[in-house]
């Protein structure tokens, strides 16, 4: 139709000059391309002025506080072809504009960078968190959790290469098992081809309103076509895995080796260049205890299960190098392909040597030194790569001795928090071990694993677990488990279990100052000062209103130590905040000398603490007041 118009265009200007005739031919021909450029700009922006789909950017302003971004619910639809797998992740405000001190740290990867099945506080990242928190505590801590369930290196290279503008500190990126059957894997439902540059354009493509008003039509179309609907009653492993028998070194094998090694090259390329440094991490897998999802036949020598089996009798003699290396071999043949190959850790180690600012946290490595004999089993993992809570601390532990070793963090001697420090005060409570537990028991009874949940298995009375079963199943959310856990536990008088509820939620939420306030006077109720301490100052960091500070200032004066509340009280005074506190400022200026008179003298030493037990009188400090008096100071 479009060369008959030309003709007939060429007809009616055979008056005109050859030269009249090729411009206008030439503008005809610019014509006929801007116009249907045009129109799909056109329906580009109506779509997006009626808001019709998704704006996938990777961030997007937070909805309960406009100057902080938060991570996009709807960052991961483009990497998978049908939207009901996509996944979502954190929800992690943090400051648009950074502030001074401020130790921003993003965190890319997939289920096990998430923290699967525990998430919150169970993940890797809220273990380092609090550590951070309590070890840098004049910073101010951002660690945004960027991974996702089911997703590989192409969601990593797509998230990571946007997060320069950011102006992140550091990049840890835990990623491998889920190349051959996340997103854009080689043998996933959501495979689009194996071209990258082809898939890079369709990726970009998808973000386009105009691109996901045609796939919502196309998917419209496709049942009248004879295609069956997904079940999403199966789990997502299944829905995301497409051909299930990849054999050792195959086509398909190779394919993903390589889509990994592109891909992570070009995000470590991309931070070397911007001078930004990546912690990039080696995978581990459940090796002992873990038998092989599909093996070839048994009189094959290609049988994972043979090897598996010669490596369970090897480990059951004593024999453990043998048996490990039966363990790895029998994992590397299994065809099902959701432990990641040791070729994977090979190219992950290369790229701490090809380029600079990429440093290797060699995790597999660290979790071998504290595993039974050197073989990863059922005492760190929970099924083939997932953690459990004493796993994801190891974890923890990786990276932060790797950031420590590369001097991104230099915390204070003063305030250190070993390992075994750390395994006892993280708060992790009850609910969330047995939703882990939970969600296990559930993962376990579905493809590939087929373990079917005890008939007789029911949830206990306790409260813990009357609020991780509605948990487990959606009923509740995590921040309504950990509010109640608290309202029940102030009513049964257990601060303690309070305080842990508390200290979760601030995790989760630490931006918020009321829940540091809470914090701060169960840990004094408990007997806690130092923790106390650390949420007052952190509270009146986040909000120096007058209530704040006087709670800040009563903590120091209950604590015996006055010569800290001193330079609150004077900010207070000179803001004119109250006339109780003037008089209040003269008995603390008085006590704060006495008590360094009784540093420096010793005959007179009962005559200042008597004086010492009558200023906290005035200051309504029974206690401290007989403590001095009866010499118990």
């Amino acid at each position: 139709m479009m060369e008959e118009k030309l003709r007939r265009f060429a007809e009616n200007n055979t008056s005109k000059s050859p030269k009249q005739q090729a411009f206008k031919l030439r503008l005809f021909k610019i014509i006929a391309v801007i116009i249907p450029v045009l129109t799909l700009v056109l329906i580009e922006f109506c779509l997006r002025a009626f808001h019709y789909g998704h704006d996938t950017s990777l961030f997007i302003p937070y909805p309960d506080d406009t100057s902080k971004l938060v991570m996009n619910r709807y960052a991961s639809e483009p990497y998978f072809s049908d939207s009901i797998n996509a996944t979502k992740g954190y929800i992690e405000p943090f400051d648009k504009v950074k502030k001074a001190n401020t130790l921003r740290i993003f965190v890319l990867g997939e289920s096990t960078g998430e923290g699967y099945p525990y998430f919150h506080n169970g993940s890797f990242h809220r273990w380092l968190q609090y550590r951070l928190m309590r070890e840098l505590p004049q910073s101010n801590i951002e660690i945004i959790n960027l991974s996702l369930t089911a997703v590989n290196s192409y969601t990593v290279l797509g998230f990571g290469k946007q997060l320069a503008d950011y102006h992140p500190d550091a990049i840890l990126v835990y990623v491998g098992h889920n190349e051959y059957y996340g997103a854009l894997g080689i043998a996933s439902t959501s495979r689009i081809g194996s071209n990258r540059f082809l898939i890079n354009c369709l990726l970009a493509m998808k973000r386009l309103r105009i691109v996901q008003w045609l796939n919502n039509m196309l998917s419209l179309l496709k049942p009248a076509a004879g295609r069956t609907n997904q079940d999403i009653r199966e789990n997502l492993m299944k829905r995301m895995a497409g051909k299930q028998q990849l054999p050792y070194k195959g086509e398909a094998y190779n394919k993903g080796i390589r889509q990994f090694s592109e891909n992570l090259t070009e995000l470590c390329s991309f931070y070397s260049g911007k001078k930004i440094p990546i912690f990039l991490s080696t995978v581990f897998s459940n090796e002992k205890d873990l038998s092989p999802f599909i093996s070839a036949p048994i009189d094959s020598p290609l049988s994972a299960l043979k090897i598996y089996n010669q490596g369970k009798n090897e480990y059951a003699r004593g024999l453990y190098t043998d048996a490990k290396k039966d363990f790895i071999q029998a994992k590397e043949l299994d065809m099902l392909r959701f432990r990641a190959p040791e070729a994977m850790n090979q190219i992950i180690k290369e790229m701490g040597s090809r380029f600079n600012f990429v440093h290797i946290v060699d995790s597999k490595a660290f979790y071998e030194q504290h595993a039974l004999h050197g073989v990863l089993g059922n005492e760190m993992l929970l099924e083939h790569v997932h953690p459990n809570l004493f796993g994801y601390a190891l974890l923890s532990e990786a990276f932060y001795q790797s950031l420590k070793t590369h001097k991104l963090i230099s915390p204070g001697v003063g305030n250190l928090i070993t390992f075994n420090e750390l395994l006892k005060q993280m708060p992790i409570t009850k609910i969330d071990s047995l939703f882990g537990s939970y969600q296990i028991m559930m993962l376990k009874s579905g493809w590939p694993f087929n373990q079917k949940i005890a008939k007789d298995f029911k949830v206990g009375n306790s409260l813990s677990e009357r609020l991780a079963g509605p948990l487990s199943v959606g009923s509740i959310t995590w921040r309504q488990a950990m509010d109640d856990l608290y309202s029940q536990s102030m009513k049964n008088n257990d601060e303690a279990e309070a305080l842990k509820a508390t200290e979760a939620i601030i995790l989760d939420q630490p931006f918020k100052p009321s829940n540091y306030l809470f914090a701060g006077r169960l840990a004094f109720d408990t007997g806690q000062e130092k923790k106390a301490e650390f949420y007052f100052k952190k509270c009146y960091a986040l909000d120096p209103s007058p209530n704040i500070t006087e709670s800040l200032i009563l903590f120091y004066i209950k604590t015996d130590q006055p010569e800290k509340a001193l330079p609150y009280l004077k900010v207070m005074t000179e803001k004119g905040e109250g006339q109780n506190l003037i008089n209040m400022q003269a008995i603390v200026d008085i006590l704060v000398s006495d008590k360094k008179s009784l540093e420096n003298q010793q005959l007179n030493k009962k005559e200042i603490m008597s004086k010492i037990s009558a200023d906290y009188l005035k200051l309504g400090e029974k206690k401290l007041a007989m403590d001095y008096l009866n010499d118990k100071k």
